[in-house]
């Protein structure tokens, strides 16, 4: 049997844990009835999105990339203030933002990633090769292209096309760019289209969106073309959706009703942005097809 004296020690932190179990389930009934997300987000009044302050296309902290217009058409759409965590997009970016209840969705996170739970994604793309018009190399489709041997082909170290150019042989001449970098002082995809450009790589490997972006920015514009027909290593083809807790349900459900509504703006905004754009088939979605699910 207890001692008295012992359950006199217990006694206010039991009566501590019956309060908070008490004021948990009176809020959980209000949430259920109501559809407030109080117990999940930071403040239900304010979308609070954690972005990189320097990583366009995605976000900076001017707000310029298309996060930022994706994430200010969803605060519009939920009548909330709009508010940002920012943090660079490097190892202990989930744990410091999203994980330290800093801010409530990372506004692109690709499916499967096991550090948060994922949203149904709003977009699915792939990396892309970008080249020159008129190099001979616009019209490549697939990295096992006889005319890419022995070209000197960027791409950022670490990253899943790797794989299929050592299966290609196109290693011996490949030019890295480091993949973890301080987004506030370098960009990986920045130095290689700078390259591509001057004529010190024949092509490069980037992931859609980047490739998409930074194509355009070049004078003329680059050739950018999707890897969906490799046959070789991992396919280069992803979706990608929002991210938020493992424990914000209530929230996430929220956010999949926001993307099936609003679909069609979203691609809008995509597509403004270049992001290459593909249907489940592999078709690109263009303006023409902007209501099309991913």
């Amino acid at each position: 049997m207890m001692g008295a004296g012992r359950h006199r020690r217990l006694l206010p932190a039991l009566l501590a844990i019956a309060a908070m179990v008490v004021g948990y389930s009176a809020a959980r009934a209000q949430t259920n009835e109501s559809g407030d997300l109080s117990i999940e987000l930071i403040d239900p009044k304010v979308l609070r999105v954690c972005a990189d302050p320097r990583n366009l296309p995605f976000s900076n902290d001017k707000g310029e990339g298309f996060e930022n217009k994706l994430a200010e058409l969803f605060a519009e759409k939920l009548q909330k203030k709009l508010d940002y965590s920012y943090f660079p997009q490097a190892t202990g970016f989930v744990r410091m933002t999203l994980g330290s209840h800093r801010c409530d969705v990372i506004m692109g996170f690709p499916q499967g990633d096991e550090l948060a739970q994922g949203t149904n994604p709003y977009y699915r793309t792939a990396y892309a090769l970008i080249a020159k018009q008129g190099s001979g190399l616009d019209d490549v489709t697939t990295l096992e292209d006889e005319r890419l041997k022995g070209k000197h082909i960027g791409i950022v170290a670490g990253t899943p096309p790797g794989t299929n150019m050592a299966a290609a042989g196109l290693m011996a001449n490949a030019k890295p760019y480091p993949l973890m970098i301080d987004t506030r002082i370098d960009s990986s995809a920045e130095a290689m289209i700078s390259d591509l450009a001057k004529g010190e790589i024949d092509a490069g490997v980037l992931w859609g969106p980047m490739a998409g972006f930074y194509a355009r920015k070049t004078n003329p514009p680059l050739h950018v073309t999707p890897l969906v027909k490799e046959t070789t290593g991992p396919r280069l083809v992803y979706r990608i959706g929002m991210g938020v807790r493992p424990a914000d349900q209530n929230w996430k459900r929220q956010l999949n009703r926001l993307i099936q509504e609003n679909q069609g703006e979203i691609n809008k905004i995509l597509l403004d942005f270049g992001v290459p754009l593909l249907d489940e088939n592999d078709r690109p979605i263009g303006p023409d097809t902007a209501t099309k699910s991913p």
